[in-house]
This record gives C-alpha cells, sequence and structure tokens, in this order.
C-alpha cells in the first residue's frame, strides 16, 4: 500500500493547481462556458470541461459536505442562501467553508483550503471524502 501525501495547492491526480481549477469552477458557476473559461485560463476546452463535468458530478455532495464544515468551523454561520444552480450550490459552500475556517486555521486560498479539506480528492471519482467510509 502506498501513501502519498498531497500539497494542499494542488489537487489529485491534476496537472493544474487548485486554484486555477477553481477559477474555473468559479466562472462556471457565474455562468461561463468551458470554452470561454479554457480561453481566459490558456487552458484546453477538454481539460476545463473534464474538471466542470467532474465537479458537476458531485455537486450535491461537495454542497452537502462543505456546508457542514462549514457550520462546524463557524456554529454562528446562518444557512446558506440557494444559488441559480446546484453546481453554484456548491461553489458557494466551499467559498463559505474557506471563509469559516480563515479564524481557526488561518488565511489561505479558498481552493486551497478547499484541496486540504479533501486530502486533495475534490474532483476525484474514487475516495471521494464524502461517500461512506472515506
Amino acid at each position: 500500500l502506498t501513501h502519498v501525501l498531497v500539497a494542499e495547492d494542488c489537487l489529485l491526480r491534476r496537472r493544474d493547481d487548485a486554484e486555477v481549477i477553481g477559477a474555473a469552477l468559479g466562472a462556471k458557476a457565474s455562468g461561463r462556458g468551458h470554452r470561454r473559461i479554457a480561453v481566459d485560463l490558456g487552458r484546453l476546452a477538454a481539460t476545463v470541461r473534464n474538471w466542470l463535468r467532474r465537479f458537476a458530478g458531485g455537486a450535491a455532495e461537495i454542497r452537502s459536505f462543505f456546508t457542514v464544515l462549514a457550520h462546524d468551523l463557524d456554529p454562528m454561520l446562518g444557512p446558506l442562501l440557494p444559488r441559480s444552480t446546484a453546481f453554484a450550490d456548491a461553489v458557494e459552500a466551499v467559498a463559505c467553508a474557506a471563509r469559516a475556517a480563515v479564524g481557526r486555521l488561518g488565511s489561505r486560498p479558498p481552493w486551497f483550503f478547499a484541496s486540504a479539506a479533501t486530502g486533495g480528492r475534490l474532483l476525484s471519482n474514487t475516495g471521494c471524502p464524502w461517500e461512506a467510509g472515506a
């Protein structure tokens, strides 16, 4: 059995750092398409589309995981208001949890926090942190 420590600026099995991928996720949550995002980030459209699909496929679980984490970190946090899509709800939950973590864990970029909170598995198709037994 091999164990690998993933730096918080990375996501498991992704070449681009967490902030680049997070920028793509945020842009999608704001309504931008994968081709425009790819051009803006200087990445291949297929790569960006893969990130977005992987996140969208787990959006409900991601939202739930980070909403619970946000409230664990800040019990005084109010309810998270719904956004326009499940995808945008999940991005908002990540952002809220990252903001809630600042008081306890110190300031860090939100997508670094998301990587650390999931052990780098935010976009993983196996061993997702929100699955039972993970």
